[in-house]
């Protein structure tokens, strides 16, 4: 099999929920291009056109019209969420400092995933929020005055982080957020640029009072969480090389493909020119002979979303690969620790369950068996990787979950093999 040509895949997630988040909190107009069209995507847009925001229809190119920080008005029925955990946590910031209730509800698998992280900062803050006695959803937020906080995460998080900054922004005072490490920090970034006051030290940020943001201007870049399954395919080719553009290139983002290097991989990161205060570039990937490595927990919070990724090519690599301090893995769209390790077995793959992690042995025998997603998009994708390789028989129960976050996913997969 031999990979060629040069795809864009489609715009950051993460990049696009902040997007539409800051379009509806700033005032004026706000023009975004290349957002990701996504089911996650499309939920914050439903979410923040329930608070009184209208988004139009995603597309390439889209205005928004901000009131700015304060307008958001109550909602007239509950917020769904479907399967976004971003949409849940970052707004549910937002709300926390609006004298009105809100509700979010979402799918069954976003329903089982922990908010108390959310709500225990927000309730220091001032606000009432109630969970699922699981620790899930329904959420009811009872916002109100908010005040300054200092707060220390217990696990780094972005989604933590981006709500308690939200929080300040929309109730217009001070915060402070210590993490264990460092996570990604495309919140901090936009909101400078729109004009806020950030300081960023290791891994604490400060947020200083907000009264207005500016309009956004921003052409979304493709997003390297995406960009790594295109990438895997080309590493575990024969011959040829791929070419993918555009790519956000956040050094808190790009875990996976320093973690790929250490595997051995042929791989160059060309950095271009920013946008919207993100460093861009040109991923390019040669077809590699991989080894095992270890993954630690100072490792996981740049490359947490292509962990799944990353046991499957160990399963192609020489050697063992262990990735330890990835707890978090359980509490995503599945428990991604079992379900990989449970497919991994499935397909002919020796692998073990850690308690914070995987070991994965790699081989070269035949991959052969049926994949169970349990809706996730992240494993789909990553076992699609697998399928694609010559000699495989690999049955995937769920293909279509992939319009969570890359909804042409099968059909660039296909255009990047050219024999």
């Amino acid at each position: 099999m031999k990979v060629g040509g040069v795809i864009r895949v489609p715009g950051d997630k993460s990049i696009s929920h902040r997007a539409l988040i800051f379009a509806a909190l700033a005032e004026g107009a706000s023009s975004i291009r290349d957002i990701l069209p996504s089911a996650d995507v499309q939920s914050t847009a439903g979410v923040l056109g329930a608070l009184g925001v209208p988004v139009p229809p995603l597309s390439n190119d889209i205005t928004i019209v901000g009131r700015g920080v304060r307008a958001l008005t109550a909602p007239m029925d509950d917020l769904d969420c479907g399967n976004s955990g971003t949409t849940t946590r970052l707004v549910a910031g937002i709300a926390a400092a609006r004298p009105f209730t809100s509700r979010f509800v979402g799918d069954a698998s976003l329903s089982r995933r922990p908010m108390r992280r959310i709500a225990d900062p927000l309730r220091a803050m001032g606000a009432r929020v109630d969970v699922a006695p699981a620790d899930g959803l329904p959420m009811t937020v009872h916002g109100g005055n908010l005040h300054t906080i200092e707060w220390r995460s217990e696990t780094a998080s972005a989604q933590v982080k981006s709500a308690i900054l939200l929080a300040g922004v929309a109730a217009g005072v001070a915060v402070t957020v210590h993490e264990p490490a460092r996570s990604r920090d495309h919140t901090e970034r936009m909101l400078t640029a729109l004009g806020a006051t950030v300081a960023a030290r290791g891994a604490t940020v400060e947020l200083a009072p907000v009264d207005r943001l500016a309009p956004l201007r921003i052409r979304v870049p493709a997003d390297p969480s995406s960009s790594a399954f295109l990438t895997a395919l080309a590493v575990l080719a024969h011959g040829g090389k791929l070419a993918l553009p555009d790519v956000c290139l956040n050094p808190t983002r790009i875990g996976f493909y320093r973690a790929l290097v250490r595997m051995g991989a042929e791989l160059v990161l060309e950095e271009g020119e920013s946008q919207g205060g993100e460093p861009v570039g040109t991923i390019i990937a040669r077809p590699s002979s991989l080894r095992g490595i270890d993954v630690g927990r100072d490792d996981v919070p740049s490359m947490i979303d292509e962990l799944p990724l990353v046991a499957c090519l160990a399963a192609r690599a020489r050697g063992a690969t262990t990735i330890r301090g990835a707890e978090d893995l359980r509490v995503k769209e599945s428990d991604r620790i079992a379900t990989v390790v449970a497919n991994l077995r499935a397909i002919g793959v020796n692998a073990d369950e850690l308690p914070d992690g995987m070991c994965i042995e790699g081989s070269d025998r035949p991959l052969r068996g049926r994949v169970l997603t349990h809706g996730d998009h992240r494993v789909a994708m990553a076992f699609g990787v697998l399928r694609a390789l010559p000699g495989s028989a690999i049955e995937i129960d769920d293909t279509s979950c992939v319009a969570v976050s890359y909804p042409g996913f099968w059909d660039d997969l296909s255009r990047a093999v050219v024999s």
